[in-house]
């Protein structure tokens, strides 16, 4: 159990009575107003002056505000109260995400011989990281690591998790958190009745509040262990077409013990990669996915620590697993976004949810989506191929709460089942398979640079037009081998090519650095 905070860092006030001065950091839509009120309430409850503040300010998600609360004991006299935190004087923070919490220990506020920093695991992505064409996510490790050093007591875990389970809002799970922490000198009993005055939802954040108070506390229950394999199957495989119960196990348990026989290092990534392309396609799928798989594993060796497999496993899966109209349908029509949306909107229950669905499919989707000799017969022909596209290359909206709408999507998800002799799987398998096979044949030769072909897969994403664009940077980006060939920072050229690549959407950053590479003469970069 954690203990009280013995000392509090006093201001002069009522009868000299310390001030305790607690922060809370929420983006918008997180309810950071409530907790404030709440834990004003908890505070006047038992006896204390309370003062609560709000700055607003911009984040770069959707407008993050600073509510500060100041409190002291009443003796009498009114204290004095600041109306917003100062650096290094601040006892208590709670950050309701975790790149608010780096934020509050950039600004100063945490400090580690005082401050109580209470934060939610969970990430919500910035604009600057959403906008990088590659991975733009920050460290979350870096910041649970400067966390706990600048910190006296860090308190992390998923609260938003937790909110989530129980139906209600991150406040609750906050200040569950916050009354777990025994940072503040107050009653589970008071912060549960500041709760209760709610009146709507209050059963909701109760359990909330309840389940956060007891992780904070390290007396939640440990999860109790279930079979690995049905649980895998139900979560990974989703909605794969089979031809009943029993079979998808034992076909999932046949790929599954393939995957034992790999190598340790290789295995965590095999299992996620076979997850998802069973999940997209079906077992058979699965199966040649390790198909492929086994030929990388076969060339690698423990040496190079299994890194050409490693990476052969991520990459392959997401090769396989492409954007096509029909996984843009199939997703769009599951429940599971269904109750996504619902929870992101906030739509009660009993309440009707409009949702309307945005497609603008181009000449090549529609072809895709024909049997690969009838769609290529189109394409094939510019004057045919220009006047279905001038009918078919227009916006157009879906109200996929319709049931005309819904049907239509959940039509064309269903085409999944003869994907494989479909023009788009034909000229996606064409590519994978020049991709890996230029990968492998590089092994013997440079293993380095047979680790950067495979990483480079990374730079094909998306659908449509941005599909294009993208494959259009792989391809130039490869085009470097020629000019590379046989020197000894040939890998490291391609690695800086990518990251070119992926940090610039228009390709200047990369067309800049073709250049370099073209002038280079014989000798290694220094």
């Amino acid at each position: 159990m954690l203990e009280p905070v013995p000392s509090l860092h006093p201001r002069s006030g009522a009868a000299d009575e310390p001030v305790i001065k607690l922060a809370v950091l929420a983006v918008g839509g997180q309810g950071g107003g409530v907790l404030a009120d709440w834990i004003t309430d908890v505070a006047e409850r038992n006896s204390y002056v309370a003062q609560s503040t709000s700055v607003a300010g911009v984040a770069q998600r959707t407008g993050a505000t600073i509510y500060y609360i100041e409190m002291a004991r009443d003796a009498g006299r009114l204290p004095v109260f600041a109306l917003s935190p100062s650096q290094g004087d601040v006892d208590i923070l709670i950050a309701a995400e975790l790149m608010e919490a780096g934020r509050a220990i950039i600004r100063g506020f945490v400090t580690p011989n005082r401050t109580t920093l209470i934060a939610s695991s969970h990430r919500i992505a910035a604009v600057s990281e959403k906008i990088e064409p590659g991975d733009g996510r920050a460290s979350s490790s870096k910041v649970h690591a400067t966390a706990e050093a600048a910190s006296k007591r860090f308190i992390a875990f998923d609260m938003e998790k937790i909110a989530a389970d129980n139906g209600s809002m991150i406040s609750a799970s906050l200040l569950g958190a916050l009354a777990g922490s025994d940072a503040l000198p107050f009653t589970r009993e008071s912060y549960e009745q500041a709760i209760g005055t709610g009146g709507r939802g209050v059963k909701a954040s109760l359990a909330a509040f309840g389940a956060a108070f007891d992780r904070a506390r390290g007396l939640a229950a440990a999860p109790s262990s279930k079979p690995a394999e049905p649980a895998i199957v139900e979560s990974a495989l989703g909605t794969a077409r089979v031809s009943g119960p029993q079979n998808l196990l034992q076909g999932w348990q046949a790929l599954a013990a393939r995957i034992d026989l790999m190598p340790l290092a290789v295995r965590d990534m095999a299992l996620r990669g076979l997850r998802k392309v069973v999940d997209y396609q079906d077992i058979a799928y699965g199966r040649e996915y390790l198909d492929r798989l086994d030929k990388a594993v076969a060339l690698d060796s423990a040496g190079h620590a299994h890194v050409l497999s490693i990476a052969a496993a991520k990459h392959l899966a997401n090769a396989m697993c492409y954007d096509d109209m029909i996984r843009v349908a199939d997703l769009k029509t599951r429940s599971t976004r269904d109750r996504r949306v619902r929870k992101e909107v906030g739509v009660k229950d009993g309440s009707v949810l409009q949702v309307t669905e945005y497609f603008h499919p181009r000449i090549e989707e529609f072809c895709g989506t024909l049997p690969a000799g009838l769609g290529s017969y189109i394409e094939n022909r510019p004057k045919l191929a220009g006047f279905l596209d001038r009918r078919i290359n227009r916006g157009r909206r879906i109200r996929t709460d319709s049931f005309a709408g819904f049907a239509a999507l959940w039509f064309i998800g269903g085409l999944r089942r003869w994907r494989r002799g479909l023009l788009r799987h034909k000229v996606e398998t064409a590519h994978l398979e020049g991709w890996y096979t230029l990968a492998l044949g590089y092994v013997p030769v440079d293993y380095a640079v047979a680790v950067e072909i495979l990483n480079c897969r990374r730079l094909i994403k998306g659908y449509s037009d941005t599909h294009v664009r993208a494959q259009s940077k792989f391809d130039r980006v490869l085009s470097a081998l020629d000019l590379l060939k046989g020197r000894d920072d040939a890998a490291d050229w391609i690695r800086r090519l990518r990251e070119a690549a992926l940090k610039d959407e228009k390709g200047d950053m990369l067309d800049g650095a073709l250049k370099t590479v073209a002038t280079l003469g014989s000798s290694p970069i220094t």
